[in-house]
């Protein structure tokens, strides 16, 4: 049985950080592998600056080629929108019985988990990897000594996707901050250049 850590994201796009957290973590826990969850466009949110589904796809194929352990995952467009957490849980652990599901998310999330759908059932069933990030206020839930989850000593990154398109808006060079394949791609598409 594979250890698998879904990592959601809208990646838009993937950056060199989220490589770095989706690496330590496969490296540095008991995970044996790391699929990439690209979350679909949601049609209730008009996001302008969103790229379609099937771009931010390609980008994290692009980007997580070189990795044996980190995987692209398309799972959440073939679900009804708009979609929670659980029911993707739900259904990966049933469409792949043979391996088991955790969640990898950042400290920031964990302090709101206690307002997801369903958190309670998630806990029940999967483990939670948490990374650091930078972020103020108190856990409201205390998750601290919880036996589900596990808090991953990786790297605090704060580069986010947000700066990436604003640099690129602004003509600044941010190549150094996404891997080659998904800068080439981003520059030949003209992606967040307006």
């Amino acid at each position: 049985m594979k250890k698998i850590g879904l990592y959601f994201g809208t990646f838009n796009p993937i950056h060199a950080g989220h490589l770095i957290i989706a690496n330590h973590m496969v490296e540095y826990s008991d995970l044996d592998e790391i699929w990439m969850v690209v979350t679909p466009h949601n049609p209730f949110k008009n996001k302008s600056s969103l790229l379609d589904n099937h771009h931010r796809f390609e980008m994290v194929y692009k980007a997580t080629e070189a990795y044996e352990k980190i995987k692209p995952s398309d799972i959440e467009f073939k679900l009804p929108q708009p979609n929670y957490t659980v029911y993707t849980l739900a259904h990966v652990s049933e469409a792949y019985p043979k391996n088991e599901f955790c969640l990898i998310m950042g400290e920031d999330n964990l302090k709101s988990l206690h307002k997801w759908k369903n958190y309670q059932t998630i806990l029940e069933h999967h483990h939670i990897y948490v990374y650091p990030r930078i972020s103020s206020g108190e856990n409201a839930h205390d998750f601290k000594h919880h036996p589900k989850i596990h808090r991953v000593d990786a790297p605090m990154i704060e580069i986010s996707s947000t700066m990436i398109r604003n640099g690129i808006k602004k003509q600044k060079n941010i190549q150094p901050l996404l891997s080659k394949e998904v800068w080439k791609y981003l520059d030949e598409m003209n992606f967040y250049k307006k």
